[in-house]
């Protein structure tokens, strides 16, 4: 694909129609929530939406009819006593009062009956493979695309065991046909079980892709839910900065949190 060198990438989203896609990143959703609150603001707003883990909440969310503003006061007001449900299993948390937030959140109960649109990924267990859902009872399929080894026990769905979409998709571009125009946010990880060459951890490359990779975020976890809404303020200001540099030859933008 050719582009104009001098082409912003607020130039390259309000050129043709897009998908977003947000990578998974443990409790990254709130990185994820400030760069859509600033797409939002701008009115670049997707045709579709794809995920895994973090990126699968803020897009499913969204999708079903929660604007930023509202995502962010729900992320913001989130403590760990929420959803710190420890139980005998197959993982540290049952997960039922984190699949309560959801539902609560959510305002549709399916995930087809979105507003636009939207591909979750989710590991199956049993088969080993990826897993992209279009349909199903949302609480569960995001529950699914977030259940954190070891940390979240997994999901039976259609009498089959699902895990962290970001198993073996991190990226969530599983269900995204090659060549699909594409906006995608990339957490970059400092996952301690990954190895650091992990192709994982690397920006995908694709045709029609463009990217935008948040440097040195504050790394959100239970145990530091309070650093979240930095988190947010600097993916947001990061990304409102992003929008108007020109995009490189190979179409990723890498900023500076």
């Amino acid at each position: 694909m050719k582009i104009n060198k001098s082409q912003t990438l607020r130039e390259w989203l309000q050129e043709q129609p897009f998908t977003l896609t947000m990578s998974s990143g443990f409790f990254s959703f709130f990185a994820h929530c400030g760069m859509l609150s600033a797409l939002e603001d701008e009115d670049l707003l997707p045709q579709k939406v794809t995920g895994s883990s973090a990126g699968a909440l803020v897009g499913s969310c969204w999708a079903a009819g929660m604007d930023t503003e509202r995502l962010q006061t729900e992320l913001f007001r989130l403590r760990k006593e929420d959803f710190w449900d420890p139980a005998f299993g197959w993982g540290l948390l049952k997960g039922e009062r984190f699949r309560e937030i959801i539902r609560q959140m959510s305002p549709v109960e399916r995930l087809e009956d979105c507003t636009l649109p939207v591909y979750l990924s989710a590991y199956d267990g049993f088969k080993k493979t990826t897993r992209i859902f279009k349909k199903g009872i949302l609480c569960d399929v995001l529950y699914a695309s977030c259940a954190v080894p070891f940390l979240f026990q997994p999901i039976r769905i259609e009498g089959r065991l699902y895990w962290d979409g970001g198993i073996k998709d991190r990226p969530g571009l599983g269900g995204i046909p090659v060549g699909e125009r594409v906006f995608y946010h990339h957490i970059a990880s400092r996952s301690p079980w990954r190895k650091k060459d992990s192709a994982a951890l690397k920006v995908p490359k694709r045709a029609n892709l463009a990217s935008l990779v948040i440097q040195d975020l504050p790394r959100v976890s239970p145990n530091q839910m309070q650093i979240g809404p930095l988190a947010f303020k600097r993916a947001r200001s990061a990304t409102q900065w992003a929008l108007n540099q020109p995009l490189p030859n190979q179409l990723s933008i890498t900023v500076e949190s």
